[in-house]
């Protein structure tokens, strides 16, 4: 694609690596670029291992960051020790929520969770529009008459503290590799876990078994959706304005994390740990794609182009894989049965 644009890859794709990885502050922004990958992946890996489909990332990550900002305009009094943890929950609380939703129109109504989640988001959408226009926005912005749809700047109590001073860094990428370490605890060491994953591999026989099916939906794609939620509360609150502000659309907003969360969940095998290089991986390229563009005067959407790609080869290796594995048993079953012929 880079030469038929007239620009050299191998120089195109150094200037990204420099430009995401080159230097500390590159991947200081790279891990700040990955915070709202990993954590939509993170929340994809949980749905999926319940064998439901998570489409609703943008509007769960747009429903957690009104909710937790609500809180923070509500509580500006608050120390940090207290609202920084309260609009980090409260935001898990409303993308759960909203996730929640399509989970019980899923488990209960057999509504396509697909469906139901890219609904929600154009829901949750305008239900932003309406907030930031109206109740939530900036009084300042009334009184210049500008009207800018974002809320005023935030308590500072509520501010994400930088981990490394001049750097943009700050707390919310080491939440997000914590939320990626307790999923894959709860996922694969804890009851709640086996209960997802049973439904996942056969609903019939979880159900055979006791465990309820409808429930583990529900809650696969609340958690799911909480995980989105937390990654819009960051948004808000390790933003360098410290206010919640968007363009009407919920990209404005999440910069489509929402939906490049689910690449970053495919590339790593739906495993929560592998998500944390993966959402490395895209945060780097989306920092990568401005420099290519000022570098070989190419657009910065290629990098969309590029996670289609990528979701295409891994998509199609999983095809392979199988193909691989059923030879694989095919030429063990031949050498046992051989075998089992010449000890007879």
């Amino acid at each position: 694609m880079l030469i038929s644009l007239g620009a050299n890859p191998f120089n195109g794709y150094l200037t990204m690596f420099q430009a995401a990885f080159g230097s500390l502050e590159g991947i200081t922004n790279t891990a700040v670029k990955s915070i709202p990958l990993l954590l939509v992946g993170v929340g994809i890996c949980i749905a999926f291992r319940a064998n439901v489909i998570n489409i609703g990332g943008e509007g769960q990550m747009v429903v957690g960051a009104l909710l937790a900002t609500s809180i923070a305009l509500a509580l500006p009094g608050l120390p940090s020790i207290m609202l920084i943890p309260l609009v980090l929950m409260v935001g898990a609380i409303g993308g759960a929520i909203w996730g929640g939703i399509s989970g019980a129109l899923k488990a209960y109504f057999n509504v396509s969770e697909i469906l139901s989640t890219i609904m929600l988001n154009i829901v949750a959408v305008q239900i932003m529009n309406f907030l930031l226009r109206g109740p939530m926005i900036d009084p300042g912005e009334i009184e210049r008459g500008t009207r800018i749809p974002q809320t005023a700047r935030l308590s500072q109590n509520s501010d994400l503290p930088i981990l490394i001073e001049g750097l943009r860094m700050h707390l919310g990428v080491v939440v997000a590799v914590l939320v990626a370490v307790i999923a894959y605890v709860l996922l694969w060491r804890t009851s709640l876990g086996f209960r997802l994953r049973s439904v996942g591999h056969s609903r019939d026989a979880a159900r055979y078994a006791g465990i309820s099916v409808k429930k583990n939906i529900v809650g696969a794609l609340a958690l799911s959706g909480a995980m989105a939620g937390i990654a819009g509360a960051i948004l808000v609150f390790g933003s360098e304005s410290h206010r919640m502000v968007t363009d009407g659309s919920s990209t404005g907003f999440t910069g489509s994390a929402g939906f490049n969360g689910i690449v970053v969940a495919l590339l790593a095998g739906l495993h929560p740990l592998w998500s944390i290089p993966s959402a490395m991986l895209f945060g780097g390229m989306l920092v990568g794609a401005n420099a290519l563009q000022r570098a070989l005067q190419v657009p910065s959407a290629l990098i969309i182009a590029l996670n289609g790609l990528i979701v295409v080869f891994v998509v199609g290796s999983e095809y392979f894989r199988q193909r691989f594995l059923q030879v694989k048993r095919v030429d063990i079953s031949s050498d046992n049965a051989t075998d089992s012929e010449e000890e007879g």
